[in-house]
């Protein structure tokens, strides 16, 4: 048994009172003070022996008391940290740091978080606060805290059935639940004879399917039996169904990233919200989205973390939008490895680095397909941002307004990063979800380009608190804007005109020609911005009113967060290791089946366009 392994390692004076899990963590704490202060070296002799993460924190009757401990903290940090809150978890033996520049509570080289743990004994959790306050974040946070006693027990409980006895990997097989040959409702199981992995759970965005959530109800699937759910990203048509598993008693880890987590529960609350509003029943009611933040392991990009007897996850970056990923599982004691892209941008932009690609191996692949035919080839990047910004101009000088339906999550920052770039002189306004949205991406500059890491480090240079933005956070502040003459930039959600402040500017501007609507973002099959796309003259609004679409309508296509068909191709050839199957999903059918034929043809290894309900071994 690990545990034993770890005990046996350990120097006789250690006095560990307590080896316990968090997860696949391994957590030692100890009486003696000098063991705990100068444990490092010994500890990574035994973290290379036992190929483990272990850690060291101190017996609770070592630590210093919480007021002691709080004004040593204070006068310790510089002023400049803005630290926000601390606050402890005693069952942890951590104490949390809210602030605002966390490098400088952490010090040079360490220096300060180090003094803190020789001084006081606990350990420091920094956290990054946002610099625009997010209501979602201290929720979530402060509910973590709260829970922090469940916490312990569960991820106790959660490793101990990591670290159960591994059986034989006879057989790998996945179930298409949602998602191939179809945009939305992405969802994967994935099974071994001892494990049972969901990889996404979403819905479907379009309005053309009766039921738009995967198909849960096969006998593949039992939620009882059911392991682990990893997310790749918050997007509702990856992340919208999640909460609707612990509604109905899933109580397994959620893996996925802090900023996937925080802007996931964003979308789900709103998704609630808007259902209420609609008169619609929701999957789910907002104890789910609470039991799923409960059950959430987060772990950092690179990070190799156990999460069944017989699988390792790898998150990696996938430059789709903050914090999203592409997941690599290992599968057996080196005989399998499986890595889903999710959606991926395999192109540099200023918000994200491209999708990862350096793997050691790589036996199969899914890999998206939103843009996979040959003839989607999409502006390049910089001719797309001139396109937005010299039609925005030229819409402002004639005294009209840029309506930009957005995504409130990725499509709306990148936008806003373009703005703040620019010299443009006039109100940008955020409205809906997306103020909230940039809110959680101050918090998380570290899963940002370098470039952006650089802008928001230096507050004056941050595009998010540029000062020609306006949140709007009521309807009398909408109301303002509706009423005024002014020129001004739009931001606003939802992105597909499927409801939400959009369809209020349209009501108030659409008449008139000097206003523009421009698309940024994917426009679903069935929904209004498709069908206006399509050169749709007039909307239907739900009330039976029909409103003219008078107003220039511009599309700009290279601002995606998608790869396009090239760049879908050069991913798969940039892999460090070449897969043997290739399996294509998240696209239209045709779209599916023609990357699947181009890689093929391209790479000469297997390659599938699965559909719905296909199970496929892969060994």
């Amino acid at each position: 048994m690990i545990l034993d392994e770890i005990k046996q390692e350990l120097p006789k004076d250690a006095m560990i009172t307590e080896v316990i899990y968090e997860g696949s963590e391994i957590i030692l704490y100890t009486e003696n003070k000098d063991f705990f202060r100068k444990c490092t070296p010994e500890i990574k002799r035994i973290v290379n022996k036992v190929k483990k993460r272990i850690e060291v924190r101190a017996d609770p009757s070592l630590i210093v008391g919480e007021e002691e401990t709080e004004e040593f903290i204070r006068n310790s940090v510089p002023k400049d940290a803005v630290i926000k809150d601390i606050y402890f978890e005693p069952e942890f033996a951590k104490v949390v740091i809210h602030a605002e520049k966390p490098g400088l509570v952490i010090g040079k080289s360490g220096e300060t978080l180090n003094l803190i743990k020789e001084k006081t004994f606990w350990t420091p959790d920094i956290k990054r606060a946002p610099v625009i306050d997010s209501e979602i974040i201290k929720s979530i946070r402060k509910m973590l805290h709260n829970e922090v006693d469940y916490r312990k027990k569960f991820l106790n409980k959660l490793g101990e059935k990591i670290y159960s006895e591994s059986k034989e990997v006879e057989w790998i097989r996945l179930t298409a639940l949602g998602g191939f040959r179809e945009v939305g409702r992405s969802c994967i199981l994935l099974q071994t004879p001892q494990s049972r992995v969901l990889m996404d759970c979403g819905f479907a965005t379009g309005s053309g399917l009766s039921k738009p959530f995967p198909y849960l109800d096969v006998s593949e699937f039992n939620i009882q039996t059911l392991d682990a759910v990893i997310l790749s990203h918050a997007h509702s048509d990856h992340s919208g169904v999640v909460p609707f598993l612990y509604e109905f008693g899933f109580r397994g880890p959620l893996y996925c990233t802090r900023p996937t987590r925080d802007l996931a529960a964003l979308l789900q609350l709103d998704y609630i919200q808007i259902c209420h509003r609609e008169n619609r029943k929701p999957f789910y009611t907002s104890k789910g989205i609470e039991e799923m933040i409960k059950h959430c392991v987060t772990p950092e990009y690179g990070e190799v973390t156990d999460i069944t007897p017989d699988m390792r996850l790898t998150l990696q970056n996938a430059g789709h939008l903050l914090g999203s990923s592409v997941v690599h599982v290992h599968i057996g004691d080196g005989l399998y490895n499986l890595l889903y892209t999710g959606d991926v941008k395999f192109e540099p932009t200023r918000m994200f680095e491209p999708t990862s690609h350096d793997f050691t191996r790589v036996e199969a692949v899914i890999i998206e397909s939103t843009y996979g035919s040959e003839e989607s080839v999409h502006q390049p990047r910089q001719e797309a941002e001139r396109t937005l910004l010299d039609s925005s101009r030229r819409c402002l000088a004639r005294g009209g307004k840029v309506i930009i339906p957005t995504f409130a999550v990725g499509r709306g920052q990148d936008v806003i990063t373009i703005f703040a770039d620019s010299d443009i002189d006039a109100a940008i306004y955020l409205d809906g979800m997306v103020w909230d949205a940039t809110a959680i991406h101050t918090a998380y500059p570290e899963f940002m380009s370098k470039y952006m890491q650089t802008r928001i480090l230096h507050r004056s240079k941050n595009p998010f608190i540029d000062p020609r933005l306006r949140g709007i956070g009521s309807q009398k502040e909408r109301e303002k804007v509706l009423q005024s003459s002014e020129p001004a930039v739009i931001l606003t959600t939802s992105g597909m005109l499927q409801g939400g402040p959009i369809m209020e500017y349209l009501k108030e501007f659409s008449s008139d020609a000097k206003n523009m609507l421009v698309f940024v973002g994917y426009q679903a099959e069935g929904t209004p911005g498709r069908r206006i796309q399509k050169g749709w003259k007039q909307i239907q609004l739900e009330n039976g009113r029909v409103i003219d679409l008078n107003l220039e309508i511009v599309t700009i296509e290279g601002l995606s967060g998608h790869s396009d068909f090239m760049q879908l191709m050069n991913y798969i050839s940039h892999l460090s290791s070449r897969p043997k199957k290739i399996m294509v999903n998240h696209g239209d059918a045709a779209r599916c089946v023609s990357l699947a034929r181009a890689v093929h043809k391209a790479f000469k290894v297997e390659t599938l366009a699965p559909k719905n309900l296909e199970t496929i071994r892969l060994r």
